[in-house]
């Protein structure tokens, strides 16, 4: 057992039990039932008293609450394999479009401007890229009844090609470029 568990490790007025109080009160599963073996008792205040807003951790969080979105189904957010998945259908798409283009050569950066283009124009028309009506996602939006705005397909889809903010994501796993349009991928069936 440590010595911060034995008690002669910590600092005035906070006792090993105070310590692992705060922590039985945090953890849950088989390590909440870790107890003091010897240490002070008495009216030191426990880490929970000191701070008074512990949130819990995300983990046991659903993932779409806060955007009020059902947990599983429709309209629940798509997993990040299933995202993954439709991104890469529609590159494939991409670059299968630029090659008639460039034929017969390779069409190198070409599919980043035919990517961008079927991104942008289909999310704008339909609200899903092919790779996303494939794997039955659609994007969804703060104003459902209307189409999304251009500038943040324009705005999402040049996030997404730098990949980087795709991969910084939040407790519900909405990639930064999602956070930053005020987009979410939903199931859609």
């Amino acid at each position: 057992m440590s010595r911060l568990f034995r008690g002669g490790n910590n600092g005035p007025g906070v006792s090993a039990s105070a310590v692992v109080t705060c922590w039985n009160g945090l953890l849950q599963g088989p390590a909440a039932s870790l107890r003091v073996v010897g240490g002070q008792e008495g009216p030191s205040p426990t880490l929970v008293d000191m701070v008074g807003d512990v949130q819990p951790p995300s983990q046991g969080r659903r993932r779409g609450a806060s955007l009020g979105l059902p947990s599983d189904g429709p309209g629940s957010l798509a997993s990040f394999g299933t995202r993954v998945l439709a991104f890469l259908v529609d590159a494939v798409l991409s670059a299968v479009v630029a090659g008639l283009f460039t034929a017969p050569d390779l069409p190198g950066n070409w599919s980043l401007l035919s990517f961008a283009v079927v991104y942008v124009v289909s999310l704008v028309a339909v609200g899903q890229t092919p790779g996303m009506r494939l794997l039955g996602l659609r994007l969804a939006h703060d104003r459902p009844a209307a189409r999304l705005a251009p500038w943040r397909a324009v705005v999402r889809t040049g996030l997404l090609m730098l990949l980087v903010p795709a991969l910084v994501v939040d407790a519900d796993g909405r990639g930064l470029h999602d956070r930053l349009t005020d987009t979410a991928v939903v199931r859609e069936r």
